[in-house]
């Protein structure tokens, strides 16, 4: 086949076919003309392929195909009222249904980073061994206060926030393997607790709690529902409900662990704000805890209030699809058993001639004599 001969003879069909396909609004007659050379496009597209399959053609020809079929048939689009679901029953719901998870993982990580911290202080060979004298000197006298003003805050801010967000996306795409989320928690454990330690050591606890008292609220806590979420996955995998497979319990459990990957997105981008616009502030110490402290319990009251309401409201359309099933099959089961009375056989039905005949009850008979044997029997017997 010639190809510069082919492309010659259908260029203007594949040209106007991409001038209908960019178009947003079409009438009814460049509808039915899309469709048509959609059609013969794909036949086009199959037919370089089989013949000569020129790389560039037949990567333009795919692409308008494509194009073509999105404009014939395009996907769902994003509403509004999509969105404010989201933040009103996905984002909530999905975290409120972890939380006894997630609520394990802040109790365990605080008591490892206490213990840490503490640890350290009282033990000043640790930092010295970890990190060294001058570097541990160095970190309580400038460098833990310098760190959240070392940047301008929007460049510092968009810093936390992608930092956070793939710290998250790391704990709940690795959830199931469980591994590697005890391993970026202990990571975290350590860099506090040593930092802490290091800082109380020094005489510096005040500073150290009220630096990142602000934002860790908040930061701390959607690191926590991450590797929450993380590890109920691998519940899901490990032991499923009843009434679910394993793989469709682990598919359910990612489903909504995407929902809280994209609900953090925004949860770590107000903690971002705080640590770099409130934290390294000249506001009193107790104006910025404030704010930090009050983030914190807006985000736990939304996440309480409008979870429990979409858990009480799913639980509800359960028990109502459960009850509908039920009676579903109660009406369908009443319906087979009138059908099944309906066809059994009458009893004495059909004509008198059909039935079985007794023999005729000949009813007393006449006086007579009785006969001998009769009578000798009747006597034997009295």
């Amino acid at each position: 086949m010639d190809l510069d001969a082919y492309v010659a003879e259908h260029d203007a069909e594949w040209r106007r076919l991409e001038q209908l396909s960019g178009r947003r609004k079409l009438a009814a007659a460049e509808i039915d003309e899309l469709v048509t050379l959609y059609q013969r496009t794909a036949t086009h597209l199959s037919v370089v392929r089989s013949r000569t399959p020129d790389p560039a053609l037949v990567a333009r020809l795919s692409r308008l195909v494509l194009a073509s079929r999105s404009a014939i048939s395009p996907g769902p689009r994003l509403r509004l009222a999509d969105v404010g679901r989201f933040f009103t029953v996905g984002f909530p719901l999905a975290a409120y249904r972890a939380w006894p998870w997630w609520c394990a993982v802040a109790t365990s990580f605080t008591a490892l980073s206490f213990f840490l911290m503490f640890y350290t202080a009282g033990h000043p060979e640790v930092a010295a061994t970890l990190i060294g004298d001058e570097a541990a000197r160095r970190l309580a006298e400038t460098e833990f206060a310098a760190y959240y003003s070392e940047y301008s805050p929007q460049t510092f801010a968009f810093s936390l926030w992608t930092h956070n967000a793939w710290l998250s996306v790391q704990c709940l795409a690795s959830g199931v393997l469980i591994v590697p989320v005890l391993w970026l928690l202990w990571n975290n454990a350590l860099n506090v607790g040593l930092s802490g330690g290091v800082m109380i050591q020094y005489g510096e606890a005040e500073q150290f709690f009220t630096l990142i008292t602000p934002h860790g609220l908040l930061e701390l806590t959607g690191v926590f529902v991450a590797a929450g979420v993380g590890l109920r996955i691998a519940g899901a995998w490990i032991r499923p409900p009843r009434h679910l497979t394993r793989t469709r319990s682990v598919a359910a459990a990612g489903r909504e662990g995407l929902l809280v990957a994209i609900g953090l997105v925004f949860l770590f981008a107000v903690s971002g704000v705080i640590e770099a616009f409130v934290t390294p502030s000249p506001l009193p110490a107790a104006i910025r805890v404030g704010i930090g402290a009050l983030a914190w319990l807006g985000f736990l009251g939304y996440v309480m209030v409008f979870g429990s309401a979409a858990a009480h409201a799913a639980r509800a359309r359960a028990a109502a699809a459960e009850a509908a099933q039920r009676e579903a099959l109660l009406a369908g089961a009443d319906r087979a058993l009138g059908l099944s009375t309906l066809e059994l056989p009458t009893m004495h039905s059909g004509p008198p001639a059909a039935r079985p005949s007794l023999p005729p009850d000949p009813g007393p008979g006449p006086r007579g004599p009785v006969p001998a044997g009769s009578a000798a029997g009747s006597v034997s017997k009295s």
